[in-house]
């Protein structure tokens, strides 16, 4: 059962708060070369925050819990993050740090290249495992990066899985995890290259992503489902397994689209839809995410979401 206040379940999201420093040109430098760029923009970002603000806009009660530095990126962070009605009670500052950045290159037909530099993210800890503890009996999920220590991840993801609330991992940037990790996850949201990092070999189609899914569920995860961009996502949950075909969009930026993905999938499930229809919502709310520009900004409204699927 959903747990709730009213009828908008409450998500969760710890992990990165970014400012994203964007380029865009007609093409992607090849290594050790020079292109001129067109245009030269900032967005909010974050994995963490992309996330938190796809759950609110897809009609939840969207809470992020992580760390901004004091820098001029931190207020601009947090107050456009409670723009589109995030809460952030739970968002720290670290003093003499800079914010999380993410320096992005973005080429022709959307395709880009990322940078991070995780910043005031790599300085949560105990404040934000309490501050998770203290939400999450009124939580119905919690979605996890690797933005934030995977020791911190691991210790909420387990204190969630022992109280009932999904745990929803999202493995990037690509970081080693220790095995135990895999039993406090219910559903783990790798993209092909995460996924490829995950088990040792390139997952470019169906018959490879279930190989790859079949792994990851034998290391302990409740579901996975691998996120293969332009071809859509294969699900699996151990009884049943399938794959959802992308919707035919026209993309400019694909910045954010698996983050776009996870909100949808998060606030799908917490409305109690079965797996198979809540990857097809995050397959809607990437595909929409695609034909705009940014991160944040690109998360999709809930009737769009909607319209598309209908």
């Amino acid at each position: 059962m959903t747990r709730n206040e009213g009828d908008r379940p409450l998500i969760l999201s710890l992990g990165g708060i970014n400012m994203d420093l964007v380029t865009f040109s007609d093409r992607l430098p090849a290594d050790g070369e020079t292109v001129v760029g067109d245009r030269f923009v900032t967005y909010p970002g974050g994995k963490g925050a992309n996330q938190a603000v796809a759950a609110a806009r897809m009609g939840a009660r969207s809470a992020m819990i992580g760390r901004v530095g004091d820098d001029t990126f931190g207020p601009q962070l947090v107050d456009l993050l409670q723009s589109v009605g995030v809460e952030t009670s739970a968002v720290g500052v670290t003093s003499e740090t800079n914010s999380g950045i993410a320096v992005i290159s973005v080429g022709e037909g959307g395709q880009n290249r990322i940078v991070q530099v995780l910043g005031a993210n790599e300085t949560c800890g105990d404040a934000e495992y309490d501050a998770v503890a203290a939400l999450l009996p009124h939580a119905s999920a919690l979605m996890l990066q690797l933005e934030v220590s995977v020791s911190l991840s691991i210790r909420v993801a387990e204190l969630a899985a022992s109280q009932g609330v999904n745990v929803i991992l999202d493995p990037g940037p690509v970081r080693a995890v220790p095995n135990e990790f895999h039993q406090w996850v219910s559903i783990i949201t790798p993209n092909e290259t995460e996924a490829e990092a995950l088990v040792g070999y390139a997952i470019a189609d169906a018959h490879t992503a279930a190989n790859a899914a079949g792994g990851l569920l034998a290391r302990g995860v409740g579901s996975a489902v691998i996120k293969l961009g332009a071809q859509g996502a294969y699900w699996a949950d151990g009884q049943a397994s399938g794959m959802v075909p992308a919707f035919a969009v026209e993309a400019v930026d694909t910045v954010a689209a698996g983050d776009a993905f996870n909100g949808a999938l998060a606030v799908a499930l917490s409305e109690g839809h079965p797996l198979e229809t809540a990857v097809r919502w995050g397959c809607a709310a990437g595909a929409l995410s695609v034909t705009r520009i940014g991160a944040q900004g690109s998360m999709p409204e809930r009737h769009a979401v909607m319209a598309l699927l209908n």
